[in-house]
């Protein structure tokens, strides 16, 4: 699969500035990510799920940042392959935080008719291969819920049996793609970051989502000390 992606270089610069823990380096929110990729794989394998939706509640919350770091998580798994997909087709982040240049994403897909080998990519991680364009859709929530949508989600979870397929989705409360999108996948984890996003909002946004395909939550930015962990 990654001799039919092209390939593309992530500038570890860009990505460590962007708090994404790509790098071997160990350190607490290195161990907090595998904590959660433990959690996902026990609460996921049971039941056959495969396809993550990950979004927020309200932007500037973590949500891309938290796919892009369990994505990466995940291919460290033991024979685990992973599938990275920016669908927020109105901010597309992924690419920008990772120091990607300029490639090909969804809106080629859909706009442009562009076929899926061509707008997969390998940013040089064993097991990891992603989408992540650049350009924007000002309003893609016909995309979101369409049939050719569910057919893409359904293509990228059966190619390979091992596979998780992580949707980056723009935050619940903001408009209705994660709405429009919900029925393609599995389940949903919805990040909410400590000290600031309201409990009223948190239960706004989850009566958004059926109980069955919520999987869990994510508290991003949390400034309580951790503690210590000896081998």
């Amino acid at each position: 699969e990654y001799n039919e992606s092209a390939q593309v270089e992530i500038d570890y610069n860009v990505a460590k500035r962007n708090h994404c823990l790509i790098s071997d380096e160990p350190g607490i929110e290195k161990n907090s990510i595998k904590i959660l990729r433990t959690h996902l794989l026990n609460l996921t394998r049971a039941k056959g799920w495969r396809t993550v939706m990950i979004t927020s509640v309200q932007p500037g919350e973590g949500k891309t940042v938290t796919a892009i770091n369990l994505a990466f998580a995940m291919a460290q798994e033991y024979q685990q392959t992973v599938a990275l997909i920016d669908c927020d087709l109105r901010r597309p982040s992924i690419a920008r935080y990772l120091g990607i240049k300029k490639n090909p994403g969804l809106t080629e897909y859909f706009l442009h008719d562009k076929p899926l080998n061509e707008i997969i990519c390998w940013p040089g991680v064993e097991k990891l291969t992603m989408i992540a364009g650049s350009r924007k859709i000002a309003d893609p929530t016909e995309i979101m819920g369409s049939q050719k949508m569910g057919a893409l989600v359904a293509e990228l979870k059966n190619r390979y049996r091992d596979r998780y397929a992580f949707f980056d989705l723009p935050p619940l409360l903001s408009n209705a793609d994660p709405i429009a999108f919900m029925p393609h996948v599995d389940c949903v984890i919805l990040v909410v970051e400590a000290g600031r996003t309201t409990i009223s909002e948190i239960r706004k946004a989850q009566n958004m989502i059926p109980p069955e395909k919520l999987l869990g939550f994510v508290l991003n930015k949390d400034n309580t000390p951790g503690s210590k962990y000896y081998y």
